[in-house]
């Protein structure tokens, strides 16, 4: 039965499943963005309405064109059932709730193995050769590139939130300067020319145990870039902290799985520096989320985001400048490092 009071759904805060239009409508726990999730109960099936109003184009209309381009190439993704795009939301396919970060937290399941599984997914993911698509307006379109302005862009976050938290107005300027000119130099050192399919939030929680296949959503954001982001972005994951032995593992399977050819010297390089500026990035969102949102508890990743950060500087120079102005400017006790 479709559902064509969208408006009313806002009303239910209390997550209590009630009657609409003969479906059972539920909230569900959404994310950082600016969607809200709900689940609907009709016949026996359920789906899972997106509701965007800001940011509609990107939640709905990108969302559902990626998705459709992900099924295409045989990745399970939700399929779109109906939308309203002008009462502003879609209803898509419900995959449940076992998301892999859910399964990883259970003390009994086999991590290692549940990383191969999205290393394989990961895997098939690159191998996409499209990027342009017909949304559900009929108009085509096309997955952007993720460029070193864009990268630089989404580093400068951090310098946009972070450290006006931390540092005097008089010396914010020039510290903020002395970052920019870092990220850049980070940026002109990425190796890697090639271009592949970037899930771009690539990351446990976007992950789905669904029919015993791993399902992946929240693809609205997916570029046109470097292969090492999705693996930077699953490892160095600021919502679930794993040891390095496991990191190690996880990286070793996704560079065991390529051929020969395969160049792991250069692909290392940019892991690491991906890494770095995305785990910034973080920082300035989480940080941005507490100040303009007032969804302060984002905050408590702030220091495992710090620690990744640590751990793909260590030990390689390229980094030193901007560890040195780290360690200068935002003390241990600042970063929560231990």
């Amino acid at each position: 039965m479709k559902i064509t009071l969208i408006e009313d759904l806002l009303k239910y805060k209390d997550f209590k499943k009630m009657n609409f239009n003969g479906a059972k409508i539920k909230k569900i726990k959404g994310d950082a963005s600016l969607r809200f999730f709900y689940r609907k109960f009709s016949d026996n099936n359920s789906s899972i309405i997106i509701f965007a109003k800001k940011e509609k184009k990107k939640n709905l209309l990108i969302y559902d064109a990626v998705n459709k381009l992900l099924i295409k190439n045989n990745i399970l993704a939700p399929k779109l059932f109906d939308e309203k795009y002008k009462k502003n939301f879609i209803e898509i396919e419900d995959f449940g709730n076992e998301t892999i970060y859910d399964l990883l937290k259970k003390k009994s399941v086999n991590k290692l193995r549940l990383y191969k599984k999205s290393i394989d997914l990961l895997n098939k993911i690159q191998k996409i050769k499209e990027y342009k698509n017909e949304n559900f307006k009929g108009k085509i379109y096309t997955i952007p590139d993720y460029n070193q302005e864009k990268l630089f862009s989404e580093a400068k976050l951090f310098t946009s939130w972070y450290t006006k938290k931390f540092i005097p107005k008089k010396k914010l300027k020039k510290l903020n300067y002395s970052i920019h000119k870092e990220i850049n130099f980070l940026l002109s050192n990425i190796k890697l020319k090639d271009r592949v399919f970037v899930h771009k939030d690539f990351h446990v929680s976007n992950l789905m145990k669904y029919k015993n296949q791993f399902a992946v959503i929240d693809s609205q954001d997916a570029v046109r870039g470097n292969k090492a982001y999705d693996l930077a972005s699953l490892i160095d994951d600021v919502r679930f902290a794993s040891n390095n032995t496991l990191k190690e593992k996880i990286y070793n399977y996704y560079i065991g799985s390529k051929k020969k050819s395969f160049n792991s010297s250069d692909f290392l390089n940019d892991f690491k520096i991906l890494s770095v500026l995305r785990n910034m990035k973080i920082i300035g969102i989480f940080t941005r989320l507490a100040l303009r949102d007032k969804k302060k508890k984002y905050l408590n990743l702030i220091p495992y985001a710090w620690r990744l950060i640590e751990l793909r500087m260590k030990n390689d120079i390229k980094f030193q400048i901007l560890k040195n102005i780290f360690d200068k400017n935002f003390s241990k006790k600042i970063r929560n490092l231990k």
